[in-house]
């Protein structure tokens, strides 16, 4: 079969081509009851650019469910696993529980559980709060957090990223999401972002009663 041949096969039967560790069934290291993988990778030759890419499983076969999108991650990359920081500009690796989904409408076209972030809402970044890592509501005691509904729209969309969140352990990192990015040459604190509409298509799929996971640089 020439390589003409075979593409046209390829896009006729609606396979889409391997690129990197998220094009494979992510089996390694999920829960048992997870049945819709998000899957988050480097993108070639790049430390903070990544590839994002929907599974589902149905009768006991993963499918690509949502097809690959270009996203961006922390400042610093990858940290390796265990290895994430408080500050470090890294996005975690590992696998991690997703939801609540969260923004600044009153509602979203998600079946996560959804929360409307106000400018009463704030998640707590500082190790030594008794609320360090939780989104909490009024202005907290606590030397650093971050405005839930900020001034841009960042969060204007987006969903928890389950990482260091039971338990929490102060110190290693805080406010890991899946949110709106700046753009594609724009980087996080250690967030996986995406475009808007990308977002949006992601959040449109994802089921609680599927127990989602995110799937974060997978080896």
């Amino acid at each position: 079969m020439t390589r003409n041949l075979f593409a046209a096969v390829m896009l006729t039967v609606g396979c889409v081509a391997p690129e990197g560790p998220g094009e494979t069934p992510p089996t390694a290291g999920l829960p048992k009851d997870a049945d819709q993988a998000l899957v988050v990778w480097p993108a070639e030759g790049s430390a903070t650019r990544v590839k994002v890419v929907g599974w589902e499983r149905t009768n006991g076969r993963w499918d690509i469910a949502r097809r690959r999108v270009d996203g961006v991650i922390g400042r610093n990359g990858f940290a390796d696993a265990d290895a994430k920081r408080e500050g470090d500009g890294k996005t975690p690796s590992g696998v991690y529980p997703l939801g609540p989904a969260f923004g600044y409408a009153a509602s979203a076209a998600t079946k996560l559980d959804y929360r409307q972030a106000t400018a009463n809402d704030f998640w707590v970044d500082d190790p030594e709060s008794p609320d360090y890592n939780r989104w909490v509501v009024g202005r907290p005691k606590a030397k650093s957090f971050e405005l839930m509904r900020r001034d841009d729209d960042l969060y204007k969309l987006g969903a928890v990223i389950g990482y260091n969140t039971d338990p929490v352990v102060p110190g290693r990192g805080s406010a890991i999401f899946l949110h709106v990015w700046r753009g594609p040459d724009s980087t996080t604190a250690g967030c996986v972002a995406l475009a808007e509409e990308d977002v949006a298509a992601f959040l449109k799929w994802l089921d609680k009663a599927k127990h989602p996971v995110a799937v974060l640089n997978p080896r």
